[in-house]
């Protein structure tokens, strides 16, 4: 049983049911101005879900630095967190399994958004949040599997790092091991998967801003730092996501003008791919391993190469949205067919239960990938009204996820 009480304070609102809101539409300020009263001035008996709960709009509302600092403040009061069963209407003593994932300090992109695949589950989670600082409390609530949910960064190596010597010998089932997680920086997955069968992986080089100078002033040959490389190429900083500071750069002046800008020390530097189909667009695949078993997130049509789902155009785009829809519904049978060896590759390679890609599909048929994660996120908040054959798709996702983790316990629940 937990033994935090401090900072209990109300029932804990929740990643999940906060980003379905913003999603909606709804201003989340006077909410927030709710938060904070509830948190409360007084350390001694702040409320720290009212705190995780503001930094979490905070991070909604794009105020990152004053999101972190209140997540720190929840922290300090307590590691332990639970979150709302079945959106909060029905008795979590009901669960047919409990879940506990073990969460880093950080921003959305800092650990894998478990809420939204039990959102509607009959699965209870509870959260408990582990820093440098502080480890594993020595009382957790008690349950049935253990998922690691901390993302690969250069910040949380050395978290994940403590966290494989901690569960090592746990007494309970855990899934996704953190040392293998530690792994899945961008040029170790190059160095994965670059002989894959079936895959195609672009290779990528981590290099500092001098080595990059150098490439730029015509001083160091480029393919002397990526093998065979030619321009273009793709640059990105070290632990950047979601396209921040990523590049597509045609010649050395280029990369010039873009080292100008500055700040960063490190970079991943790989080839340009030119995954256009024949109509001129790039499709980019998100695709969830779960157990091994491939599932289909989302699919992001773009006349530009760099590609997310959300600057697609899909919620303008009928037509997009209807190739995804016939994408989700033949995928087991085409997609998922088509690169049948490439996927089982990834799974014994990379060794997670659960991860994510970011890949398209090469002229010559084979499967390239952009990313591999275990952090992408993946819902079922977008407006049923545009996209109501998503629906389906992610109750068979959220139901394979629940799958894993009844399997990993010998598929004995209540």
């Amino acid at each position: 049983m937990e033994t935090e009480t401090i900072g209990q304070g109300q029932a804990l609102i929740g990643l999940a049911s906060l980003m379905r809101r913003a999603y909606a539409g709804e201003d989340l300020a006077p909410l927030g101005t709710e938060l904070i009263t509830r948190a409360g001035t007084d350390p001694r008996c702040a409320d720290a879900n009212a705190l995780m709960d503001l930094s979490t709009v905070l991070q909604l509302r794009g105020e990152r630095e004053l999101a972190m600092e209140m997540q720190a403040q929840a922290l300090a009061l307590r590691q332990l967190y639970t979150v709302p069963y079945r959106r909060g209407q029905a008795d979590r003593s009901q669960a047919a399994l409990r879940l506990l994932a073990i969460m880093g300090q950080g921003d959305l992109m800092a650990n894998s958004p478990v809420e939204f695949l039990l959102e509607d589950t009959d699965v209870a989670l509870d959260i408990v949040y582990v820093t440098e600082q502080q480890d594993l409390p020595a009382e957790l609530p008690d349950h049935d599997v253990l998922f690691v949910a901390v993302a690969e960064s250069e910040a949380n190596i050395p978290l994940l790092e403590k966290l494989a010597a901690t569960l090592a010998n746990w007494p309970r089932p855990v899934l996704n091991d953190p040392a293998r997680i530690a792994q899945l920086s961008r040029d170790n997955n190059f160095a994965l998967l670059k002989d894959a069968a079936s895959v195609a992986m672009p290779a990528t080089v981590r290099v500092n801003s001098q080595v990059l100078f150098g490439v730029a002033s015509g001083d160091l040959p480029l393919d002397v730092v990526l093998q065979a490389g030619n321009f273009p190429v793709i640059v990105r900083p070290v632990d950047s996501h979601a396209g921040k500071g990523l590049e597509k750069l045609d010649d050395a002046l280029a990369l010039s003008n873009y080292l100008a800008g500055g700040g960063a020390d490190e970079y991943f530097l790989s080839p340009f791919v030119d995954y256009r189909n024949a109509d001129g667009l790039f499709r980019k695949y998100r695709i969830m391993l779960i157990a091994g078993r491939p599932f289909l997130a989302h699919l992001a049509i773009s006349e530009h190469w760099m590609i997310h789902y959300l600057n697609a155009g899909m919620a303008e785009s009928a037509e997009k949205r209807d190739e995804e829809a016939r994408c989700m519904a033949d995928f087991d049978d085409t997609f998922a067919v088509r690169h049948a060896v490439a996927f089982r590759a990834i799974h014994e390679r990379v060794g997670l239960d659960y991860l994510g890609l970011d890949c398209a599909e090469t002229a010559d048929g084979k499967l390239l990938i952009f990313e591999v994660d275990s952090c992408m996120i993946v819902h079922a908040i977008d407006p049923v009204e545009a996209f109501p054959y998503k629906q389906p798709q992610m109750r068979k996702l959220f139901g394979a996820f629940r799958q894993m983790l009844i399997e990993a316990v010998g598929g004995h629940v209540k």
